[in-house]
């Protein structure tokens, strides 16, 4: 068949392959996987705001992905329209948390899978992919990491806070010092709890010379 066949073929030639049922079974089982992407999503969430429209939307994705591979799976000149289409849309959402990613293409996937009629493979890779997500992302580190800034006045100061660290925290690393005039010395520490104790941060506020003390936890990447 060369190309000039395929584009005189008609957008209704090869409809009739799929059949009533298998659109109603895939996009059910498009439904029944994207709530269970849903779910999976929601117990691993661990973000600061937690977003149900983009919840709701991974949904979405799934159903209209499977509805889209459906429709081109049936006809190679609506495939081509619809890759011609595709190609000029842009997304400029920005992902604010890498772990979202996984899921929208997740989701995507399963969609694509189940629109090519693979429907052991989309059940049982959601399945491992969900157990993998929540075994491992709601596993808690054995030690959390933390960021310390450390407000002082005077370098005996920063003697001090250091000598106190090693005596109370099981690691930390100097992430950044800075100095001005009338405002003193910011030390920004990452340290490692020893069983989550954090007394030592009333101790620290007792150094004198040192004006504030803050400690916060966050996910281990740090922005210089």
């Amino acid at each position: 068949m060369t190309m000039s066949d395929l584009f005189q073929l008609s957008l209704f030639d090869n409809i009739d392959q799929i059949s009533i049922t298998d659109m109603f079974v895939a996009l059910g089982l498009a439904f029944v996987l994207g709530l269970f992407i849903r779910i999976v999503y929601q117990k691993t969430f661990k973000g600061v705001m937690y977003s149900e429209s983009f919840a709701v939307s991974l949904m979405g994705l799934c159903l209209v992905t499977t509805l889209i591979i459906l429709a081109t799976t049936s006809n190679i000149l609506l495939s081509l329209k619809m890759v011609g289409a595709l190609s000029i849309i842009r997304f400029r959402t920005a992902i604010k948390e890498p772990l979202d990613i996984v899921f929208l293409f997740w989701a995507i996937s399963v969609g694509i899978i189940l629109g090519g009629g693979l429907i052991p493979i989309a059940i049982l890779g959601s399945i491992v992919i969900g157990i993998v997500l929540i075994l491992f992302v709601n596993r808690k580190s054995k030690e959390t990491p933390y960021i310390m800034v450390v407000h002082y006045n005077n370098d005996e100061c920063e003697e001090s806070v250091l000598a106190l660290l090693k005596q109370k925290v099981s690691k930390f690393i100097i992430k950044s010092k800075a100095a001005s005039k009338g405002n003193g010395t910011e030390l920004t520490v990452e340290v490692r709890l020893k069983e989550m104790k954090t007394d030592f941060i009333n101790d620290l506020y007792k150094i004198h010379g040192v004006s504030n003390v803050v400690m916060v936890s966050y996910n281990g990447d740090y922005m210089g």
